[in-house]
């Protein structure tokens, strides 16, 4: 369950850092300092996923907005948008490598604890659609 907690904190900072002017490194300490007690080596997932985010944003918010059917990432629900980034960081530029199956689960998860009731079908589709 530690890389699940990872990616609740790399979420809940990536989404701080959507909507605040925050650094990088505040908002992850922020976030971590609201979890659950990680392991150091879930600290450091954690912080690799919002370092590895940030730096890739770009061509991660392209490879989104190609597979969400005529969905532009800046209108998408923060919750969702960040969840579908992580999960594609982790696919495309992790530095593990992980099935891509797994990821989607876990980003589907997310969604359902994070987000709305549409949610976990939405980044599903866009995730399941990068597949194919």
């Amino acid at each position: 369950m530690s890389r699940r907690q990872a990616r609740e904190v790399a979420l809940q900072a990536l989404f701080q850092l959507d909507f605040n002017e925050s650094k990088q490194e505040a908002a992850v300490d922020a976030a971590l300092g609201e979890s659950a007690v990680l392991a150091d080596k879930d600290r450091d997932y954690a912080k690799s996923i919002v370092e590895g985010t940030q730096k890739n944003i770009d061509e991660i918010d392209a490879m989104i907005t190609k597979f969400s059917r005529e969905w532009k990432v800046d209108r998408m629900s923060g919750v969702d948008r960040n969840i579908a980034r992580i999960a594609v960081f982790e696919m495309k530029f992790g530095a593990e490598e992980m099935a891509p199956n797994i990821i989607i689960n876990e980003a589907v998860e997310l969604a359902k604890k994070f987000g709305t009731d549409d949610s976990g079908r939405f980044v599903n589709g866009i995730l399941g659609a990068m597949l194919k």
